[in-house]
């Protein structure tokens, strides 16, 4: 058994240079490609005798050969040194077409439609080997606390005033307006602040507790209270209720847009102007400080970026 000290004489730096002299099999070799003068290798390789009770390496002829014992060491240190290599490179190395990461996002559904999609579909493209979860936001979830615990990599949607307490970066901005029924009064005769403000609304249900949106949160800062006669935590069924009814659903453009045109389009809809001056939305990805270094978790939030920037610009609104 070997004494209990013996680790407090080794160092990776040692490793490394044990490797490197069986490998190439001469103190001057190991030399060049340690960067080291000839002495400090010399040394090193006594050190590594002493260490062993072998001599490691031996001449022959005019080179060098290791011993059977330095034979023996090669795959052992070699492992030593890749398994040093993979503990130190997650947060500097990522390689996406060889990853087998789990990559977890959570999301409103106020989204443009094609905007999850496309993430996914981007990350499968250049990480095959990678599994992507969608989480949506929820009344239960307190997403900086499952940013810091790592389970949730990032978390998309759009705040007035995002936490100070994680990482941000704005991914768009978007404009609001409302979808209603082509039947709604306000298509034919236009509308008011107050005409709007007495409209049938239909609102998402609160993500968690205590969420207002930016829509109610805006209006509570100007003391107006809109009729919200309708909750629904799908936003994607909100479109079609609003075809089939006198409800107002306000919100960004780039979500109404596809509800208009392409794909998605259903008929019986018409996007307004919106009487309230609201500021524009504004979408952000956010994550925690314990993932902000991390190579994987860079690449993630990239590819995210990259999607937000590729998608088509809606059309503005036709005058009214």
């Amino acid at each position: 058994m070997k004494p209990p000290h013996l680790f407090d004489k080794i160092d990776l730096q040692l490793i490394r240079t044990l490797h490197t002299l069986l490998t190439e099999r001469s103190v001057s070799k190991t030399a060049m490609r340690l960067g080291q003068q000839q002495p400090a290798v010399s040394v090193a390789l006594k050190r590594l005798r002493e260490l062993t009770g072998d001599p490691i390496l031996v001449r022959s002829g005019t080179g060098m050969v290791p011993t059977d014992v330095g034979l023996q060491m090669l795959g052992p240190v070699s492992q030593i040194l890749q398994s040093a290599e993979s503990l130190f490179s997650p947060a500097r190395v990522f390689d996406p077409a060889h990853a087998g990461e789990t990559f977890r996002i959570a999301a409103s559904d106020t989204l443009d439609p094609l905007f999850l999609p496309s993430v996914v579909a981007r990350i499968k493209s250049l990480a095959p080997g990678c599994r992507v979860e969608v989480h949506a936001l929820s009344a239960q979830a307190q997403y900086a606390h499952d940013l810091g615990q790592g389970l949730i990599d990032v978390v998309i949607g759009n705040w007035a005033q995002p936490s100070e307490e994680l990482h941000r970066a704005q991914l768009f901005e978007d404009d609001v307006v409302c979808l209603v029924s082509s039947q709604h009064p306000a298509v034919r005769r236009g509308w008011t602040q107050d005409d709007w403000l007495a409209c049938e609304h239909i609102a998402p249900t609160p993500a968690y507790l205590g969420w207002r949106g930016v829509i109610d949160e805006h209006l509570d800062q100007r003391g107006w209270v809109r009729n919200i006669s309708a909750r629904c935590a799908h936003f994607g069924l909100m479109p079609r209720m609003v075809a089939s009814s006198l409800l107002v659903l306000t919100t960004g453009r780039q979500y109404c847009q596809r509800f208009l045109q392409g794909p998605e389009a259903l008929p019986g809809l018409t996007m307004l102007p919106c009487p309230v001056d609201f500021p524009k939305m504004v979408y952000y990805q956010l994550w925690h400080e314990r993932s902000h270094a991390s190579a994987s978790a860079r690449w993630l939030r990239e590819q995210v970026k990259i999607s937000a920037a590729q998608l088509p610009h809606p059309n503005p609104l036709s005058p009214s």
